[in-house]
């Protein structure tokens, strides 16, 4: 009767602490409140590097996933690419939230190429192939 009692009273206390604890997912996400942010385009984007450059109407910004999520060239971001830190952006293409810092803002089209030769590096073994940014918003690999 004791280890009844005893068994049924952790049942009941185990039941109550692991039923009382969860977790509320009531997010409200607001796309018209990304809609409303500046918007840009993603026009280099490479697996080999964790940064990317984005094309808006103040020039070019490169950025640091600081999530591990690289938009794919092309993808139609909103948010903020206009200061150095980090925050939470929207890609529109995909419906996803991304997290990324904004190392480089307001950039030539040159210097945009400048710095995603320095803060990537070039590409190839003895090639000296790097990638670059054609003025169609695309990268492509170009011999130097």
């Amino acid at each position: 009767m004791k280890k009844i009692f005893t068994l049924s009273a952790l049942l009941i206390a185990a039941t109550v602490i692991l039923t009382s604890c969860y977790k509320r997912n009531d997010y409200v996400f607001d796309e018209g409140y990304w809609l409303s942010q500046e918007r840009g385009i993603v026009v280099y984007s490479s697996g080999d590097c964790s940064y990317y450059v984005v094309e808006t109407y103040n020039g070019y910004s490169v950025l640091r996933s600081a999530d591990g999520y690289l938009p794919y060239e092309g993808a139609v971001v909103y948010g903020n690419f206009s200061g150095i830190g980090t925050r939470d952006f929207y890609n529109y293409s995909n419906r996803t939230l991304m997290t990324a810092r904004v190392q480089e803002y307001w950039l030539s089209y040159y210097d945009a190429q400048d710095a995603i030769d320095y803060y990537c590096g070039y590409y190839g073994k003895g090639t000296k192939e790097a990638k670059k940014i054609n003025k169609a918003g695309l990268a492509q690999e170009s011999k130097q």
